[in-house]
């Protein structure tokens, strides 16, 4: 686990290490699930390196990158923060979780970050599956679209199961759906009606699926 700063040339090899073969960084140097959420405005992505960062900010006018992991003592993390304050990028932690109810409080946060958050920007998690599926899906109802929109988002084209656990963010959107889109705005069930635990308590995903992706993929 890379824990320093990125202070000499020693602090860098550890930290591309790390990324590479501890965060499997590896496998996401020759691949990306690149694409736009609301063009012009918003792309989703797998975590970038820096080489990749920088090619993005020129292509696509990026002014802020926003990381759906959190603040993470690894490589990955180390690398891109530096990139980004090289790049002029703003740097936003928003955490989200991949397997569990999507939290309340966390989608409320979003939707404020949101409304200040300078665009284009570019959102990213560890595969860009599910969290940036979860936030592109966000994304789509904070500005206005329907469920059917959302789940779009949440596809296997970008790695996303959603027979496994990670299938509870899906159900997330589907609950909204079923329950209250046709009566109320997104945000106000959010905020009134949408309970995590029952959401929590009715999921059941697929034990292959889950194998799948927590064992042999090794999602976060």
């Amino acid at each position: 686990m890379f824990e320093g700063p990125l202070v000499s040339p020693r602090d860098r090899r550890k930290a591309w290490i790390d990324s590479l073969f501890v965060d499997h960084a590896i496998f996401r140097l020759p691949w990306t699930n690149l694409a736009p959420v609301v063009p012009g405005k918003v792309w989703r992505c797998n975590h970038p390196t820096p080489a990749r960062l920088a090619r993005l900010k020129r292509r696509l006018g990026l002014r802020t990158l926003v990381n759906l992991r959190g603040h993470r003592r690894c490589g990955s993390d180390a690398l891109s923060r530096n990139a980004a304050e090289k790049l002029g990028l703003a740097h936003v932690d928003m955490a989200f979780e991949s397997r569990g109810a999507p939290h309340r409080d966390r989608i409320l946060r979003f939707f404020s970050l949101y409304r200040q958050i300078e665009t284009p920007m570019l959102m990213h998690c560890k595969s860009g599956a599910d969290r940036a599926g979860l936030a592109s899906g966000l994304v789509l109802m904070f500005e206005g679209g329907r469920a059917e929109d959302a789940l779009r988002q949440l596809h296997w084209r970008f790695g996303h199961f959603n027979r496994s656990r990670t299938g509870i963010l899906d159900a997330f959107f589907l609950r909204y759906q079923t329950d209250a889109e046709d009566r109320m705005g997104f945000l106000d069930w959010v905020e009134n009606e949408y309970d995590e635990s029952r959401l929590k308590a009715d999921f059941v995903a697929g034990k292959l699926s889950s194998f799948m992706t927590d064992r042999v993929l090794r999602r976060e």
